[in-house]
């Protein structure tokens, strides 16, 4: 009996199979699922971690996580050559520095009730 654990983020960045001189992208709805949750695990604990409010949607707090999972784990593998944990906070610290981006960026109120 195999015990599941959840596998690092950077692994789960798609693959490109080359065809001749076609590349098409190697993708299943297993793989789709998987990246849900990797990046919602990683957006709520980047969200988690940001002080105050941070009004943002399901969908952007996934987004955030799938790109900081991605970025973050190739990021670790980049400068360590076990990155069996690193990958994780990488992650997350890639994740968090996009909610504080994306907060920032947001404007506070409306821009109709701006003076």
């Amino acid at each position: 009996m195999g015990s599941h654990r959840l596998a690092a983020p950077h692994a789960f960045i798609p693959l490109l199979a080359q065809n001749g001189d076609r590349i098409r992208l190697d993708l299943d709805i297993s793989s789709i699922l998987t990246y849900i949750v990797i990046g919602l695990i990683v957006g709520v604990l980047a969200r988690l971690l940001v002080p105050g409010r941070t009004s943002m949607s399901l969908l952007a707090t996934i987004v955030i996580g799938v790109i900081g999972a991605v970025i973050g784990g190739w990021l670790a593998g980049a400068v360590f050559e076990e990155t069996e944990g690193v990958d994780w906070i990488a992650s997350i610290l890639v994740a968090l520095v996009l909610v504080l981006l994306v907060r920032r960026a947001s404007p506070r109120r409306p821009f109709w009730s701006r003076r």
